[in-house]
């Protein structure tokens, strides 16, 4: 899978250099490797990476020694620390000086990778939040845009639950910002100090699940060279937000209600729990009811979840938001591109206002930002729109119901109006549209839909 993130390696084992190097670029990173801190401080001059990767012990100055250098970027790079001489002093010493994470050699290559995706996916996520705040827009909560009604109440909602313990349940379309509603959850709560840690539970092979979130003791399973702490102790005292959370296997679940009930994790191989303070979300756009209902998400977990839940409107339920969403990724885009968009004509913005938009708000941001890039005059044009937002049916909020004669004539239009197709009809027939638009590439289709790949076979099932 392609990556636009960038990775600075600084590793003096040239083995495990080359090796490291081939396993990021074959998972789509682009990769700058070198073999001591002076070649990394004079990489780190040319540019900031999204991660760091630095062995501790390197010749001359330590891994340590480039983090310093990293404070003057406006958005730093997470950091990953490993040695071969790992020990708890040594680790605290590397997360006091500024590391995110750190891992011991011999690296387990499957949690070596599962930490990179996670400390550039929590980067990003910092990121946006980071530049959504800097825009200081009058309609916003926490980085979020809305001044609609339903984000509205969605605000009002989580000044009211931030401050409590229980776990939460944020429920929504792909698309909709359940992500950065967890975020807000998190900045608005007592917790805003301590850790805020996000997983994608349809990202981790299963077998790899129990470890990655409860840890493992030395020796629990072939590999485990060390103990590890799990997401849940890394957030202790902070939130940890599960995102996709109905793609949690059976078993996991439960082990997580437990943790819910009394607080207590069992690392993987240990005979011993440790109590924690984590405030736990979960986020899914799966309807968990039907989930329930056909046995694949636990009855009881869902009641204990459901204590505190929000539900985040879709971008059509959302009235005049998308205006101003629009100005806000056209503003955005023309930072960070140097581009001097005007706008957009108001043939581009009808079209865009009267498009359902199935995959929200994520959709609209990729449709504006493309539409920006090939946009070749200083207002935004149809033709400039994406193909599939140009050439839509009869849009699905918009009156029209039959034709001109009916509706002058007081004809009824009852019997046109019973031969509508159903939204799950509707939401099929785009899938395919879009679908046969990128020669049958499930990836191309859903980045451009918004939504998980995941996702995308399930809804094709």
């Amino acid at each position: 899978m392609a990556h636009h993130d960038h990775i600075l390696l600084v590793e003096d084992d040239s083995g495990l250099r080359e090796l490291l190097q081939e396993e990021l670029e074959a998972e789509g990173y682009r990769v700058t490797a070198c073999g001591d801190a002076e070649q990394g401080l004079q990489l780190l001059q040319t540019g900031t990476p999204d991660l760091l990767i630095s062995d501790l012990r390197l010749p001359g100055a330590d891994g340590l020694s480039l983090l310093p250098a990293l404070g003057a970027s406006e958005m730093p790079p997470a950091v990953l620390i490993i040695t071969a001489f790992g020990s708890v002093q040594q680790a605290v010493k590397a997360l006091q000086a500024g590391a995110d994470d750190f891992l011991t050699k011999p690296l387990e290559m499957d949690h070596f990778l599962l930490t990179v995706g996670r400390l550039l996916e929590n980067r990003r996520l910092r990121s946006e939040v980071q530049h959504y705040r800097s825009l200081l827009a009058i309609d916003q909560f926490n980085g979020i845009i809305g001044h609609s009604p339903a984000m509205q109440q969605l605000f009002h909602q989580i000044r009211q639950i931030a401050s409590a313990d229980g776990p939460v349940l944020v429920q929504g379309e792909s698309g909709t910002g359940k992500e950065l509603v967890a975020r807000a959850l998190h900045d608005q709560s007592n917790r805003k100090d301590g850790p805020y840690m996000v997983v994608n539970c349809g990202g981790i092979p299963s077998e790899l699940m129990e470890s990655e979130f409860f840890g493992h003791a030395a020796g629990a399973f072939t590999g485990a060279r060390s103990q590890r702490a799990g997401l849940f102790q890394q957030a202790d005292g902070g939130t940890l937000l599960l995102d996709e959370l109905g793609e949690m296997p059976l078993t996991l679940q439960a082990k997580l209600l437990r943790v819910l009930q009394d607080g207590k994790v069992r690392p993987v191989g240990s005979d011993h729990e440790i109590q924690l303070d984590v405030r736990v979300i979960g986020a899914t756009n799966r309807n968990l009811t039907d989930a329930v209902s056909d046995g694949s998400f636990r009855e009881d977990l869902f009641y204990r979840l459901e204590t505190f839940a929000l539900q985040v409107p879709p971008l059509r339920a959302r009235g005049d938001d998308i205006q101003r969403l629009i100005g806000f990724f056209l503003t955005r885009f023309n930072a960070r591109q140097q581009r001097n968009v005007k706008g957009f004509s108001d043939e581009a913005l009808a079209v865009l206002q009267r498009y359902a938009f199935p995959g929200n708000v994520r959709e609209l941001q990729n449709a504006v930002e493309r539409a920006a890039t090939f946009c070749d005059s200083p207002l935004i044009e149809v033709h400039h729109l994406p193909q599939r937002i140009c050439q839509q049916p009869l849009p699905i909020n918009a009156a029209p119901l039959a034709d001109h004669a009916a509706r002058t004539s007081g004809e009824s239009i009852v019997d046109d109006a019973e031969s509508l197709p159903s939204l799950e009809t509707v939401q099929r027939q785009h899938i395919q549209r879009v679908l046969a638009a990128t020669g049958g590439n499930k990836r191309r289709a859903a980045d451009i839909l918004g939504i998980t790949r995941r996702t995308l076979y399930r809804w094709i099932d």
